[in-house]
């Protein structure tokens, strides 16, 4: 049988980072203790982004390179989903340029579902290819000490046989009532038990057995480990695991606390990815995901890790933030405060369900048309040619990949906006086509006529009455 491995991998990493400093300081009156752990940055979602964006962005960059015909299901793990009854994968699917034909799953309940949905995928021996997209888009309770810790972000995995960067080597699990933290139905924060037990008790006693259990069915010894990828916000938790098992501790993998912080369900994920951006071929990753028990995952890089370039590593989403030190934004994004926005927020933004449906090539996919006498491209497809006139059916053109440029722009101040100013204008597209949109993540000293620009998938708005985000696509700048 064919050897199954990773082929490809895209990371998602929220622009936004705030500064940890910042969050202490708003505290320092009530809660100095906080100034201790004030260093570094975290992640923070905008206004307009979630798990599911989060998602997409992160298996676009995963199957920038290579053909989608092989992709026969796609897994999305998240802790976090902005929907408990609404298939989460499907629109990551959709927004993704992925058939229609696709298997879809929805995962969570733990820390460890990304790491989890591995292995389901990994010992399924499917014919066709599988993506796992893991994502979260975590909240803690203001002042906590999780709020410090908790990042935002998404990281996607193309499993498959053939050329694959890392090849699936074993696996071990168990299942255990340990309960390290926990959030019951319809809570918005997690409720964290006491540090020590939960190294001493829970780290150091249940990883190491499923680890050596692991090493002992597929004949792999401690210290042929080059890689230990283990999510873990309690400080030395990942080195003390490292210890037990015998693993060298140069193995153990940067945690991303000090420019990300832990990212929930996508973390082990995006740790694996860390140690794929560094890896020579021949070298074996440990992945660990913990929660309820253990899973263990082993993969050795193959040559062609030497030549594969990422569409979106880590590395290059960590370079791409942007510090923030208002702290009241990351309180208003995360609806922590309720700012008075005056009357002109004061919208009802019900979405017509039955039309999302009829229009959901133009609004998830972001289909246009293309004319067949004339060639014109242009969104929304009209019955007739907005160039030549032609009411020939418009061929299906799709352009959430196409670069453009901005052609007008106009940052409004007066409209409602939940991170103001809006920026709008219109996007020309190399293709030829032309459409007005939302610009986002901008930085106003560099936008200008001309500026590159790319697609992006956000919310475009949301029903605060009916808890629904209609989503669509946005411009940002390259």
């Amino acid at each position: 049988m064919p050897e199954i491995g990773i082929k490809s991998y895209g990371a998602c990493i929220p622009r936004l980072r705030m500064d940890r400093a910042s969050i202490a300081a708003a505290h320092a009156w009530s809660l100095p203790s906080l100034k201790a752990a004030g260093k570094g940055e975290r992640s923070f979602c905008n206004w307009d982004e979630d798990s599911i964006t989060m998602g997409v962005e992160a298996t676009r960059a995963c199957l920038a390179s290579g053909s989608k015909q092989r992709i026969g299901s796609l897994i999305f793990a998240s802790t976090t989903p902005p929907f408990a009854d609404l298939p989460n994968a499907s629109v990551i699917v959709n927004a993704s340029g992925l058939s229609s034909s696709t298997a879809t799953l929805d995962t969570g309940g733990s820390l460890r579902a990304g790491v989890s949905a591995l292995i389901r995928a990994l010992r399924s021996q499917e014919d066709s290819d599988v993506v796992i997209v893991a994502a979260d888009d975590r909240r803690a309770k203001p002042g906590s000490a999780q709020e410090m810790q908790y990042g935002c972000g998404a990281l996607a995995l193309r499993l498959g046989t053939g050329e694959t960067v890392a090849r699936f080597v074993g696996s071990a699990s168990s299942a255990s009532s340990f309960a390290d933290h926990f959030r019951a139905e319809g809570e918005k924060y997690d409720y964290h038990w006491e540090e020590r037990w939960v190294r001493d008790e829970g780290h150091l006693k249940i990883i190491p057995e499923s680890v050596e259990r692991l090493f002992s069915e597929n004949g792999v010894s401690a210290d042929s480990i080059d890689y230990l990828c283990m999510p873990a916000t309690i400080p030395g938790a990942a080195a003390a695991v490292a210890k037990r098992l015998k693993i060298k501790p140069e193995a153990v993998v940067d945690n991303l606390a000090s420019k990300c912080g832990d990212t929930g369900a996508a973390h082990g994920l995006m740790m694996l990815a860390v140690a794929l951006e560094r890896a020579a071929p021949g070298q074996k990753i440990l992945v660990i995901g913990f929660g309820g028990g253990c899973d263990a995952l082993l993969f050795e890089t193959t040559e062609a890790i030497r030549g594969y370039k990422p569409a979106s590593s880590v590395s290059a989403a960590l370079a791409r933030g942007v510090t923030d030190k208002n702290y009241t934004k990351l309180l208003s994004f995360t609806g922590e405060i309720d700012l008075d926005w005056g009357m002109r927020s004061e919208t009802d933004a019900k979405t017509a369900l039955t039309q999302l449906y009829r229009a959901q090539d133009q609004v998830i996919s972001f289909i246009g048309g293309r004319c067949s006498d004339c060639g014109a491209i242009q969104f929304p497809p009209l019955v007739a040619c907005v160039n030549c006139g032609s009411i020939k059916a418009l061929t299906p053109y799709p352009l959430a990949d196409e670069l453009a440029k901005v052609a007008t722009f106009t940052a409004d101040w007066l409209m409602f906006y939940p991170a103001p100013p809006l920026y709008v204008g219109l996007v020309q597209f190399d293709n030829g086509a032309r459409v007005l949109m939302e610009m986002v993540d901008v930085d106003p000293a560099k936008l200008d006529v001309g500026s590159a620009l790319r697609m992006v998938f956000r919310i475009k708005e949301k029903d605060g009455r009916r808890h629904f985000n209609r989503y669509f696509w946005k411009a940002a700048p390259i």
